[in-house]
């Protein structure tokens, strides 16, 4: 059932752009910023790469210390109560505190990424904490519209929604708006919107959106910059490398920490054109200017053929090799909290 679902999304088609408006924009939708990597493989080598994730039953064996205990992960979030702070919940989900506010990244708390559970990619890392039991949430800021970032069950478990601003690329806030959110934003790239304290800016991002059999790239992806009095982060959200980033780094102010994927990489000739290696994440990073690296999108759900425990020693080579040290290259334990 799955299957022709995804693979349908791995065909191409020409994107006629539209007059007056960017160059990002289409007559259906979106598409990455020039000079992006294009998917490569044909149907043969897409069948093949679904076939291995749906015929591979066999779950990684979580490292000692992966995941932290649930009170340890509650206690770690009650010591930095009072400081600006960053909390890894898996994946692409963070708790970020910044002058006093509290943003969450992304929330996927499911055990399944898929429309139909308890079918499609399956966390073999459990969720540090239940939606209920995380801190009260500010602000929320999505990426795009995958199973794995854009989890309605999680979205519609966050208590208080009425409370919560939440922050999202184009075509995506009624996700939000129909299930009771506060205030809702939708940003294209380089949009800028103060929400809940902190100044949110949409960033482009070498990725694609899909969420349903027919639907493809109709609505928009992307990072952003988050600022607030004293503090700049950068969240990536899924993408690809490419010179967007180099564009990027000469244009925008410097990053305290940049938030970076490192994982479901392999095979490059399918995975290249919506999911950097680490290698890549390290060179963002660099480009655009990050005293700080965090490494996510690895150790949680597994979405490619690269070992689960590959990412994060490639992550500390590369990092180590571009002049970052241990304290500037953030390898996270799920659930752990470190101040920024």
């Amino acid at each position: 059932m799955a299957l022709p679902l995804l693979l349908a999304g791995c065909v191409t088609e020409d994107a006629q752009p539209v007059p007056e408006r960017p160059w990002h924009h289409t007559a259906t939708g979106f598409r990455n910023p020039p000079g992006s990597p294009v998917r490569g493989g044909d149907f043969g080598d897409w069948t093949s790469f679904y076939l291995r994730r749906f015929g591979d039953g066999a779950v990684p064996e979580l490292p000692a210390g992966h995941i932290l205990p649930p009170d340890a992960v509650t206690a770690g979030l009650h010591r930095q109560r009072a400081a600006d702070s960053l909390t890894w919940l898996g994946h692409a989900s963070f708790l970020i505190r910044l002058d006093g506010r509290t943003i969450l990244t992304d929330p996927f708390l499911s055990q399944n990424a898929s429309p139909v559970p308890p079918f499609g990619p399956e966390r073999f890392a459990p969720p540090p904490l239940a939606p209920g039991q995380l801190p009260a949430i500010d602000l929320l800021v999505l990426s795009h519209n995958h199973y794995d970032h854009l989890d309605l069950p999680t979205i519609e478990a966050l208590p208080a929604r009425e409370r919560i601003q939440a922050v999202v690329p184009l075509r995506l806030g009624h996700y939000f708006a129909s299930r009771g959110f506060g205030s809702v934003h939708e940003l294209d790239w380089h949009d800028e919107v103060e929400a809940a304290g902190i100044t949110v800016t949409g960033l482009p991002a070498i990725h694609r959106s899909k969420r349903a059999l027919f639907e493809r790239n109709e609505t928009l992806w992307g990072g952003y910059a988050l600022q607030s009095s004293s503090k700049r982060i950068y969240f990536a959200g899924d993408t690809g490398y490419g010179p967007v980033f180099q564009t990027l780094g000469r244009n925008l102010r410097p990053f305290d920490l940049a938030l970076l994927p490192i994982g479901a990489y392999e095979p490059r000739l399918l995975m290249q054109a919506v999911h950097v290696n680490p290698e890549e994440a390290v060179q963002i990073a660099r480009e655009l200017k990050a005293r700080r690296v965090v490494a996510m999108h690895w150790g949680t759900i597994q979405l490619a053929d690269e070992p689960a425990f590959e990412p994060p020693a490639r992550f500390r080579a590369a990092a180590h090799g571009a002049g970052y040290g241990d304290d500037d290259a953030w390898v996270m334990r799920i659930g752990e909290t470190r101040a920024i």
